[in-house]
């Protein structure tokens, strides 16, 4: 869900379907990877399949998060996996708190691993990981010619990006 305060701080988001009043622009897109702590047993692989998480505790989404919920929920139905979370995270801060306290294993985008405190560490998954898109989302109603300029030059910019 996305909170009216929040859109107004913050124009980066990820894609809320139940905010039809809101355009997106996708900056980025983002794969996921598996934050661990780093004594963990799965630590010492290079990659790890994603059916090892199965015998994990597992940390998801809330509903808060909803746009990573659902493309870590859909990545795991892909793979053949109905994995109930022990716990539910709102954030990064909490999915990391959570991670090093119950021993946890979690799937968040990558950008988390610019954060990671020593007891935490991360690993790519095998094969093709899931994805979600960073976007700046913005009202579409809003006439701003700020905003205008803003929206033009992220587009300019998508375009000068090899492979866009």
């Amino acid at each position: 869900m996305v909170f009216p305060a929040v859109v107004s701080m913050s124009p980066f988001l990820r894609h809320e379907p139940n905010h039809p009043e809101l355009d997106y622009v996708t900056v980025a897109t983002e794969h996921f990877v598996v934050l661990m702590p780093s004594d963990h047993r799965l630590a010492l692989e290079k990659q790890i399949d994603v059916r090892e998480l199965a015998k994990e505790t597992f940390i998801g989404g809330s509903d808060i998060a909803g746009p990573m919920k659902r493309a870590i929920e859909d990545y795991l139905s892909a793979s053949g996996l109905n994995i109930e979370p022990a716990h539910r995270v709102h954030n990064l801060t909490m999915a990391m708190s959570l991670i090093a306290s119950t021993r946890g294993v979690a799937l968040l985008p990558a950008y988390a691993e610019n954060f990671l405190p020593w007891s935490v560490t991360s690993r790519p998954l095998k094969g093709e990981p899931p994805k979600i898109d960073l976007a700046v989302g913005y009202n579409r109603s809003n006439s701003s010619p700020t905003l205008a300029y803003f929206l033009n030059r992220l587009k300019q910019l998508g375009k000068e990006q090899p492979g866009r």
